[in-house]
């Protein structure tokens, strides 16, 4: 017999859910986590000044229901960030002409989210050949580029058109995304979570292997072998595909798990003596054109001043291995380009790259890259019970945000439950 109801691997914000939910209506779980702390694509650093910051998924707004819900739940503190001033554009152009730009960018998204996916003309079509398409004025076509690159972290190039339409389709927020952060990090958030989870978090446990029959699963933790009824996979799809499987999983879930990519970023956190930029009437916020997939934002919070620097999609992959000195001279000029001088002179610097890690692939999310896999994410999203996949990238609602991976781990926990209970009454019935 299994020694468990349930098995959970990967304590990012879906498997912790999971886990907590299904806890809650008391089943026997355990969830394993390769890291040496949770959070998945969520973590924390602190600065020489003791200031926490998160190095990975901070922003929200109030637009993502569950995450709002769950920060009440563990009493934590919302920090509105600061949007009072202009935003800095680059190349230079007026405030108005920057306006405009974006919102002909933001027009064109909504056309892309307009498109139905069933129309044979889109099939195999690259965003970027979709883009091509398109009767817009060049600077629109870059605009729109630059933005793909910055959200989804992978070149247009690869990325498939049907794809990133129904995924934006699911992004739903009327207020910025970059609305608030968590005064105590959301790392911390989920560090209060797994908390709560005791002796059912086990860290530095690393699955590489899952046997697989009608009866249940067990999986393979270097030499230890742990059987559960049924297994939930919290994983992006590019990391569940280094997993084996026996028997091997059915040849469509393969395709469909091998369709993704993972995303290529680098966060940078640049700390100042003082927000300087707001006497002068700016936001703290950059917009570049050139290099696409850039962004800057203000980050700061009570005694802290400092800006958050997001490099995405080929350029991070191209920043990816070089030195750390050559990054920050980079950054540095770009800052003093768009700020002045003062910008160029910060009190610390710090650069979290996290293009191919080891454990979660990439940021922010894995995407579809292979044009003909249009039924990738049903396909995982049914997965192979007693094996479930649930992920960020599957959620129906904020697919690749910290607010996806809470209802992605929602639903598969109701999944498991509902069959769990389904197969108790039938074994009663018999």
């Amino acid at each position: 017999m299994p020694e468990r109801d349930v098995i959970i691997v990967g304590a990012g914000f879906t498997g912790l859910v999971a886990a907590s939910e299904l806890a809650k209506a008391g089943l026997d779980v355990l969830l394993l986590e390769a890291r040496s702390r949770v959070g998945g694509k969520v973590e924390s650093a602190i600065l020489a000044n003791g200031r926490r910051v998160d190095t990975g998924g901070q922003f929200f707004c109030r637009d993502m229901p569950q995450l709002m819900a769950l920060i009440e739940t563990h009493g934590t503190i919302p920090v509105m960030a600061y949007a009072d001033g202009e935003t800095v554009f680059r190349p230079p152009v007026s405030p108005a002409e920057g306006r405009d730009l974006w919102q002909r960018v933001d027009a064109l998204r909504e056309r892309m989210i307009a498109a139905d996916p069933k129309d044979p003309d889109l099939a195999g079509l690259t965003v970027a050949a979709w883009v091509a398409r398109q009767d817009i004025p060049a600077n629109v076509a870059q605009g729109f580029l630059r933005l793909v690159k910055g959200l989804w972290c992978r070149s247009p190039d690869e990325i498939s058109f049907t794809y990133l339409a129904s995924n934006d389709r699911r992004i739903t927020n009327t207020h910025s995304e970059l609305e608030m952060f968590l005064a105590g990090t959301m790392h911390g958030l989920a560090e209060r979570i797994a908390a709560s989870l005791d002796h059912r978090l086990r860290l530095n446990a690393c699955v590489t292997h899952v046997d697989r029959s009608p009866d249940g699963v067990t999986v393979k933790v270097e030499q230890e072998r742990l059987s559960a009824r049924k297994l939930i996979l919290a994983l992006p799809p590019s990391m569940i595909r280094r997993l084996s499987f026996s028997p091997a999983l059915p040849a469509p879930l393969n395709r469909a798990l091998a369709a993704w990519g993972a995303g290529d970023a680098i966060k940078v956190h640049v700390t100042y003596a003082r927000p300087f930029w707001r006497a002068h009437a700016l936001n703290g916020s950059v917009l570049w054109q050139e290099p696409q997939g850039l962004y800057a934002c203000d980050a700061s919070h009570g005694e802290h001043a400092g800006l958050v620097v997001f490099i995405g999609g080929p350029l991070a992959a191209d920043w990816h291995g070089r030195s750390r000195e050559e990054l920050q001279a980079f950054i540095l000029g770009l800052l003093a380009d768009a700020f002045g001088p003062e910008a160029g002179h910060p009190q610390e610097i710090h650069i979290r790259d996290w293009v191919a890690d080891p454990w979660s692939g990439g940021a922010y999310s894995d995407v579809i890259v292979d044009l003909d896999a249009a039924d990738a994410e049903d396909l995982l999203n049914r997965g192979a019970p007693p094996v479930y996949f649930a992920s960020s990238e599957l959620s129906p609602s904020f697919p690749g945000y910290i607010e996806g991976a809470i209802v992605a781990g929602q639903q598969v926990a109701g999944r498991v439950l509902s069959n769990i209970r389904q197969g108790i009454a039938t074994s009663w019935q018999g």
